[in-house]
């Protein structure tokens, strides 16, 4: 394994400590070429930019990223890295761990979520003292593109079909677009599709979440909902997450620059791991992205834990124990 060329930007808080335990995750199971870039809060109080451009130019080129997490930035920060790599799906998987203290063990649901339009589409306006506005953005290309990749996605794991979530009984132009079309790819595919309101799926992936394996939704509706399934896992330090387009990849773990905790040295990095696990079944490596989840499904089981999880093991000795287990 070599040849292929990461890009590693840390960001912000947490995202320094935890993107560098998982580049060591990476060194050590193959041989990469890593460029360091900048990015977040950060580097915009030196520079005035929070994203520079040659940190877009860097992530647009490379085989795939792996990125932190940003501040108050975010929104200028992962928008426009998710367009440097075409990313039209993120994928979500929350799933419950043997030893790991969780409201819902049995859960283990994967989100694909359209990654381009919806209310994130940055169309708002204040158009007086009193009233601002928010256009949502849908397209049938768009929605199709998501329903192929969840078509091969439940395809290669050997799954019945999917869920598609929406709301289209009050958005009926919008999310009644997302769900006109990706029924009828589902249908063309010969893949199950049942659906689900996402006010309704909100209640039974709580009460019941057995009842879901992968669920299809539009943007908004993914990010809630995914940080949702979270609270049944044990929380957000556990979430991975792969930001996919047609070449390239954009990998983080969804928990964001933690800044109560930053600096400390007892962030989980458990989450930051796993998504480069992600990177590499993406990068062709199946095998290895297999290896290292199961490395860290070991150590959340057997500890040691960071506290977050209940332990009081610090950030390095969580990574070191995968790492042996690898």
């Amino acid at each position: 394994m070599s040849g292929e060329e990461i890009i590693v930007v840390p960001g912000d808080g947490i995202g320094t400590e935890v993107v560098p335990a998982a580049r060591r995750m990476l060194e050590h199971v193959g041989e990469f070429s890593f460029v360091e870039a900048d990015a977040g809060d950060a580097v915009k109080a030196e520079t005035g930019e929070a994203l520079p451009e040659e940190t877009y130019d860097l992530v647009a080129a490379a085989d795939a990223t792996l990125f932190g997490a940003a501040g108050e930035t975010a929104a200028d920060v992962i928008l426009p890295l998710r367009e440097a790599v075409d990313s039209f799906v993120n994928v979500r998987p929350a799933r419950a761990y043997p030893g790991v203290d969780a409201v819902r063990p049995e859960t283990d649901v994967v989100f694909l979520r359209e990654n381009t339009e919806g209310v994130y589409s940055g169309h708002e306006d204040r158009l007086s003292d009193d009233l601002s506005t928010l256009t949502r953005v849908i397209t049938t290309s768009a929605s199709e593109r998501l329903a192929e990749f969840a078509c091969e996605f439940v395809a290669d794991r050997d799954a019945d079909g999917f869920h598609v979530v929406h709301k289209a009984n009050v958005m009926r132009e919008t999310d009644g677009r997302f769900r006109e079309a990706v029924l009828r790819v589902a249908e063309e595919r010969g893949v199950d599709a049942d659906e689900v309101l996402m006010d309704a799926f909100a209640t039974h992936v709580c009460l019941d979440p057995t009842r879901f394996d992968t669920v299809v939704c539009p943007n908004l509706a993914g990010d809630v909902l995914s940080d949702l399934a979270a609270g049944l896992v044990g929380g957000l330090g556990l979430l991975p997450s792969a930001n996919i387009g047609p070449e390239r990849g954009l990998f983080e773990p969804v928990h964001g620059t933690a800044p109560d905790i930053a600096g400390e040295g007892v962030a989980n990095p458990a989450a930051a791991i796993l998504s480069a696990a992600m990177l590499l079944e993406f990068l062709g490596h199946e095998e290895d992205g297999a290896d290292v989840r199961a490395a860290v499904e070991d150590v959340l089981s057997d500890g040691p834990r960071t506290p977050d999880l209940g332990g009081d093991a610090g950030t390095d000795e969580v990574t070191d124990a995968v790492l042996d287990r690898l």
